[in-house]
């Protein structure tokens, strides 16, 4: 059965999960997923910038989650010009995810862009970049990626479809972004 989208039920299970998941320690996203689309968590991730590869099951099919795999992929996806480390927000994770498997969950996903430092993004602003002042690229909500071998306008369409957070579209220099946002489109 697709994921088709939030629904009231789901945001507020997702709300009530997260807001258990802060105060407990635990990340429990997988949880608003029913058994039919629970798949394990795994991601192939290849950082454009640093050349580094990480490919990992960060989520067994119970939902739970494997911390040294999640630790990887925080520091894969840190800010790379900085070497800062900050946790990438899980549902951000899940959406990647979820826009991979809906595309067979087999090809390289390329990161241009994680987490980035507030020193990173204000020089990117001052160098006229065009990022966002108070992106949610900061607080390591958001993803700009691409995946070879996938038509760009296809992944675009793809995450759109799962209606999870924010969809940004740049054919212009082939890219698309993701974050754990509210929806919308640009």
């Amino acid at each position: 059965m697709p994921f088709s989208g939030w629904c009231r039920r789901s945001f507020l299970k997702a709300s009530l999960i997260a807001t258990l998941a802060l105060f407990s320690g635990e990340t429990a996203w997988a949880n608003i997923l029913t058994d039919e689309e629970l798949q394990p968590g795994r991601l192939n991730l290849l950082n454009t910038h640093t050349g580094e590869h990480l490919n990992v099951t960060y989520r067994d099919r119970d939902g739970r989650y494997d911390q040294q795999a999640i630790d990887a992929i925080n520091w894969l996806l840190r800010c790379h010009h900085t070497n800062e480390v900050h946790p990438i927000d899980i549902r951000t994770v899940e959406y990647l995810n979820q826009v991979h498997q809906r595309l067979d969950g087999e090809h390289e996903i390329h990161v241009i862009s994680a987490y980035r430092s507030p020193e990173y993004n204000a020089l990117l602003r001052r160098q006229g970049q065009g990022v966002a002042k108070h992106s949610l690229h900061l607080e390591g909500r958001a993803l700009d990626i691409r995946i070879p071998g996938v038509n760009l306008s296809t992944l675009h369409r793809v995450a759109l479809n799962l209606k999870m957070g924010g969809v940004g579209y740049y054919p212009e220099t082939g890219f698309i972004h993701l974050d754990s946002g509210s929806f919308r489109t640009w």
